[in-house]
């Protein structure tokens, strides 16, 4: 990335996430990049990362703690970009239902993160995805490619109507363990993927630089 045009994004600290790791891998991908959790550097950013690792009950707790509930709305609501990993997606969703106790998360999306139904669980290692053929994120990525995945629980059922966030189209990718489930989704300004792409070697990082060259 030219020296002048480097894109500033902030990875959100709010005590969940693999933060140094993805400070790495945004690095790498040619962005300036700080990890903050404080307000005004958040909403000024080209790009919001945030991470998330652990129950999806504390890292709400965590988030609203840190008012990231407060900042990834006000961005949405400006069309200002953010990435979710791993429960930094799954808390962008209506809910979570862990041994057996719903929590709420932050309703960008509806649907219910709920126990993967696998003979191994948790998910742990390398697996393919689906993309749709449309695919921004995955630009690049050969389908053969295969991405670091560590969690218990996933979304099952995509819900959202075709036209949501901006009037851009849903594009939603899938993979499987046991039985379906989302992997990624690109929905307006907002993304997220299941995995770790910052773990996710040659492939992952390509992904990381595919995001920061939309902001």
């Amino acid at each position: 990335m030219a020296e002048g045009t480097r894109k500033k994004v902030v990875v959100f600290d709010y005590g969940f996430g693999n933060i140094r790791s993805a400070q790495r891998a945004v690095a790498r991908a040619g962005a300036d990049v700080e990890v903050t959790r404080d307000r005004d550097a958040a909403m000024a950013a080209d790009g919001l990362l945030v991470p998330g690792v652990g129950a999806f009950a504390a890292c709400m707790n965590g988030l609203r703690q840190a008012r990231g509930d407060w900042i990834v709305g006000r961005r949405l609501a400006g069309g200002r970009p953010v990435l979710g990993i791993c429960v930094g997606m799954q808390i962008l969703f209506a809910r979570g239902i862990e041994h057996g106790e719903e929590s709420e998360g932050l309703d960008e999306w509806p649907g219910t993160v709920g126990p993967l139904r696998a003979d191994v669980v948790p998910h742990m290692g390398w697996n393919t995805v689906r993309p749709p053929a449309d695919s921004k994120l995955f630009s690049g990525i050969g389908p053969e490619e295969r991405f670091y995945f560590v969690h218990s629980y996933a979304v099952h059922d995509w819900e959202l109507p075709q036209q949501h966030l901006a009037q851009a189209p849903a594009r939603v990718t899938w993979a499987t363990h046991g039985e379906p489930f989302v992997a990624a989704v690109e929905n307006g300004p907002l993304w997220a993927t299941q995995f770790h792409p910052e773990k996710s070697g040659d492939a992952g990082a390509r992904l990381i630089t595919n995001w920061i060259e939309t902001l």
